[in-house]
């Protein structure tokens, strides 16, 4: 079995409405009944399924990190591993699931950037099928996390691209700022954190106005965020600069 070698939480950062919990405290919450037609799947199980195939792939984690929301309702998670095509980040795998009919089982291929932890997701696979035995749920995590090994390749192309798009001036900047904010991707109320953030980063790395810089900049002011607003956050945040590899919206 994999030795996690550490448990951070500096990447999946909690507010208000949400806890920080190690591996052992998600397997401590209980799963609702089953109906009919609905059976949730444990929380635990989705994590002891996706670092089961993590390890059939002899992918080393790096780090796990677990948050809570909603009183355990709803479950995410990060997956830090150390393979990459770039010695700027590690990958990293989202996870969420919920017990409240809110959304399925989900995967998300992303990068956490080495100097900052910052993170950022592209591609995502839901895992559809709620009646599901614990075997049936690693196979159809399996046949996700091959999906994802494609999504990595495809984000670790873009964030490339994204380091050699400059914006044209401070008002270009602005104006992507608050068209972020319009997206959802962060909060009215951090449009000036962002723009200060990018035109004074906390690292070196971040200083040229490019696209790679302002998508940190971001990223480093939403790590206030709840779990639950973060996941909405790299949700929008992907399709805001292109990271699934499809037209950037906050270029159209």
């Amino acid at each position: 079995m994999f030795a996690r070698k550490e448990f951070a939480m500096n990447n999946l950062c909690m507010g208000g409405g949400g806890q920080f919990v190690s591996r052992d405290e998600v397997a401590l919450i209980q799963t609702p009944q089953s109906t009919a037609s609905w059976k949730p799947v444990p929380h635990i199980d989705v994590i002891n399924s996706v670092t089961k195939v993590i390890e059939a792939h002899k992918w080393q984690i790096t780090k796990e990190q677990y948050g809570l929301a909603r009183e355990g309702q709803k479950m995410f998670g990060v997956i830090e591993l150390n393979n990459s095509r770039s010695p700027d980040h590690k990958r990293a795998i989202g996870i969420r699931n919920s017990h409240d009919k809110s959304f399925s089982v989900g995967l998300s291929a992303g990068i956490c950037v080495c100097v900052c932890s910052n993170l950022a997701f592209g591609g995502s696979t839901v895992i559809k099928k709620r009646h599901t035995s614990g075997l049936e749920l690693t196979e159809l995590i399996d046949v996700a996390i091959e999906s994802i090994e494609n999504e990595f390749l495809i984000t670790e192309t873009v964030v490339e691209d994204l380091k050699i798009l400059y914006l044209k001036n401070d008002d270009d900047a602005r104006c992507r700022i608050v068209r972020a904010a319009e997206m959802g991707v962060i909060n009215s109320s951090d449009i000036v954190p962002v723009f200060k953030e990018f035109k004074n980063p906390q690292h070196e790395e971040f200083l040229e106005p490019t696209r790679y810089s302002l998508m940190n900049a971001i990223t480093e002011t939403v790590k206030k965020y709840t779990p639950q607003r973060l996941d909405q956050t790299y949700l929008s945040l992907n399709r805001a600069f292109g990271l699934d590899g499809n037209r950037p919206e906050l270029w159209k």
